[in-house]
């Protein structure tokens, strides 16, 4: 039985992250991955979104927003098969960097799908592997419709297998896959109809972020749907699709997009031959440290439930490796205040504690609330006048920072340097004795009174 010092399970953000830096400190490290490697964030997730996302806002930008600066243009032809030819084109390039990067950090690797045979035993394409440290890393996949006609909804992975793009899509789901998707199909003249079974989507963010964009995307022309929960589909003799809810509505496309969150990737570990524990929903139960309750079994990524970010599995990943391979006993993630955008049209930035969530965890006296609500220059010399909301949730006397939230053009890029200095613990003072930039819509930050 051939040995390793650290076998990774899972070829995604987290697991190769985590393999190349136990190989840069001289691990004999295995990864073993069955699928595509850079799992779903390279193949079916953010890459691929962000590349969607930023034709959709080319379109937008050409046909609704150039005629305000004088530039008459028009869009020729759009071509969604060259578009997706050239996203996996793009993709098959990140793949080759990752490979490369395996190799200088002397990381060997199998395709196949791994199974434990015990804690520290793993079975891969007929032959066994031991390690004294193993990382779970598998990450997750969408959920399925368990309604009848449920198959005939695809997922967002099915969404990266199309070559043609809808004329229209009934999609269903309030989480931020449902909210970008929607915007990128909306975007690229699609018409969507977003159906969500509460009063508004994303009901995890700040309500402010939630409202706005339910108001942007129907000034352009989507259809939203609260308060609708699906109950059946049906196909019909013309090949499309009509979604019946229990409300007595019904909404028909020539797609229906089920996207109503995911699972962890658990069920086929053989993790039943472990003392691995996993939670009542299959994810991996693990402390601050990625400890699985199997001692030298680790786990990192969405198969664990906390935040679903490839940046988080990154990190998560290469402290691991730091703690277990280079003798950094105490390096461990915080999950705590983890920055984050959702592509949507436009897009929202948002750390830490909401409003509702800052209140509820200490008290409505303890809470103060700035807030800006204006037009970005981008849309100054147009009718189109898009709002941005910003809010600062600001906690106690010395009003320290602990949520930051905005809608608006650009607010994506500006994210990650408040960031810092929420993590650093900045205070409103700190935000207004910085001068700020001028004319941009970070300014608002270090502004509000």
């Amino acid at each position: 039985m051939k040995e390793y010092d650290y076998i990774v399970i899972g070829g995604g953000s987290g697991g190769i992250a985590s393999a190349n830096r136990a190989g840069m400190h001289g691990a004999k490290v295995l990864l073993i991955e069955g699928n595509k490697i850079g799992g779903t964030c390279v193949n079916v997730g953010c890459v691929p979104k962000k590349v969607m996302w930023q034709a959709s806002s080319m379109l937008e930008m050409i046909e609704r927003d150039a005629p305000s600066y004088g530039v008459q243009a028009e869009v020729g032809k759009f071509d969604f098969k060259e578009l997706v030819a050239r996203r996996e084109k793009y993709i098959d390039f990140l793949h080759g960097a990752y490979y490369r990067g395996l190799d200088s950090n002397n990381v060997e690797r199998i395709e196949g799908y791994a199974t434990f045979v015990s804690d520290h035993v793993i079975a891969v394409n007929g032959e066994k592997y031991r390690a004294a440290n193993i990382l779970i890393a598998t990450g997750g996949r969408p959920s399925q419709m368990k309604i009848p006609g449920g198959e005939f909804a695809i997922d967002s992975n099915g969404f990266f297998e199309l070559t043609e793009q809808p004329k229209d899509i009934v999609v269903l789901g309030a989480g931020y896959i449902a909210a970008e998707l929607s915007g990128v199909l909306q975007g690229m003249g699609t018409q969507v109809h977003w159906a969500f079974r509460h009063s508004r989507p994303l009901r995890t963010f700040d309500t402010m972020l939630a409202d706005n964009l339910v108001d942007i995307y129907r000034e352009n022309g989507m259809k939203l749907y609260d308060h609708h929960r699906a109950k059946e589909i049906k196909q019909t003799e013309d090949g499309r699709y009509t979604v019946h809810f229990e409300n007595g509505n019904t909404l028909s496309g020539e797609y229906v997009l089920f996207a109503g969150g995911r699972i962890p990737n658990t069920d086929k570990l053989g993790l039943e031959n472990t003392s691995v524990t996993l939670n009542e929903k299959g994810f991996v139960i693990v402390d601050k440290f990625q400890n699985t309750t199997s001692e030298g079994v680790y786990a990192v990524g969405d198969v664990i439930g906390k935040i679903d970010l490839t940046p988080v599995a990154i990190a998560a990943g290469r402290r691991l490796s730091e703690r277990v391979f280079n003798g950094k006993s105490e390096e461990f993630l915080d999950y705590e205040n983890v920055p984050t955008v959702i592509f949507t049209h436009p897009t929202m930035a948002t750390i830490g504690l909401s409003e509702a969530a800052a209140i509820e965890r200490h008290g409505k006296n303890q809470i103060k609330i700035y807030h800006s609500r204006f037009t970005p220059m981008y849309f100054a010399l147009g009718e189109y006048r898009q709002k941005c909301d910003m809010k600062l949730v600001c906690l106690g006397e010395e009003e320290k920072i602990i949520g930051l939230h905005a809608i608006g053009v650009g607010v994506d890029e500006m994210l990650q340097g408040f960031a810092v200095a929420i993590k650093m613990g900045a205070t409103k003072k700190d935000f207004d004795d910085t001068v700020a930039i001028h004319p941009t819509g970070s300014e608002e930050f270090v502004t509000m009174r």
